[in-house]
């Protein structure tokens, strides 16, 4: 797998755990019903099978290039879903994340 097919499955993965937690959010922040942790919890459940499909030898490095990703698609939820304009301290702090995703994700790491 090459490392535009990992960062779509991240972008996968990135918008399924959000909707899930955010179903959570809808239910205990903006007391809406709590049907909606049923599609909550499938979305969080695709979002694991949906990490389990990126091709690194470790878990943990997997995750660690995920957090950028996430913070990424955090702020795009921000901006497109809860109708709130990011600000230059989200767009900084997600390049920043972004990157260290980058350099996980491409870095020529040692083999066990």
């Amino acid at each position: 797998m090459n490392a535009v097919s990992s960062l779509l499955f991240y972008a996968l993965a990135a918008v399924f755990e959000i909707g899930g937690s955010y179903a959570l959010w809808m239910v205990l922040r903006l007391g809406k019903s709590p049907l909606w942790l049923v599609p909550g919890a499938i979305s969080l459940f695709v979002f694991g099978l949906i990490l389990t499909r990126i091709e690194l030898e470790a878990a943990g490095r997997a995750y660690a290039a995920y957090g950028g990703i996430y913070v990424t698609a955090s702020v795009i939820w921000l901006w497109r879903v809860e109708g709130r304009t990011p600000d230059i301290w989200d767009i900084a702090g997600t390049a920043l994340v972004l990157a260290g995703s980058l350099v996980i994700l491409l870095g020529r790491h040692n083999s066990p």
